[in-house]
């Protein structure tokens, strides 16, 4: 199990991060006029962007290999989607003092599928180059 996670490390830091950040509460922060409009969802899209490169790095180290099969690449997808409604849910019923909203996961969604798209076109790219 141990040899597994090994590769994961960043995978895991990241989803932590990702957990504390959305589920602080940050009081009027995202009211400042130091934010532009839409700079909630934009963030969300970035963050989920990177826990899927980390998890698809930490794969691909950790199976030996170069490439990611589109079946692969669903199942990351659809993890981190999971992921990110657990979060919205956990806003929603635990954590009340933040919103849960369906803009929020979409944009996780967008941003897991965004990577995941360069992804597959990388390691394409890299193997054809290799051939």
């Amino acid at each position: 199990m141990k040899a597994q996670l090994k590769y994961h490390r960043l995978t895991i830091l990241w989803a932590l991060f990702i957990f504390i950040i959305c589920n602080l509460d940050l009081g009027g922060v995202g009211k400042s006029h130091l934010f532009f409009e839409g700079f909630d969802k934009l963030t969300h899209c970035g963050l989920f962007f990177v826990l899927v490169v980390f998890y698809c790095n930490g794969y691909l180290h950790n199976a030996r290999r170069d490439t990611l099969t589109p079946g692969t690449a669903f199942l990351v997808t659809v993890v981190v989607v999971v992921y990110g409604a657990v979060i919205e849910l956990l806003q929603l019923y635990v954590f009340t003092w933040r919103g849960a909203e369906w803009a929020d996961l979409f944009c996780d969604t967008v941003g897991a599928c965004m990577a995941t798209f360069c992804i597959l076109v990388i390691t394409t790219a890299v193997k054809n180059v290799k051939a």
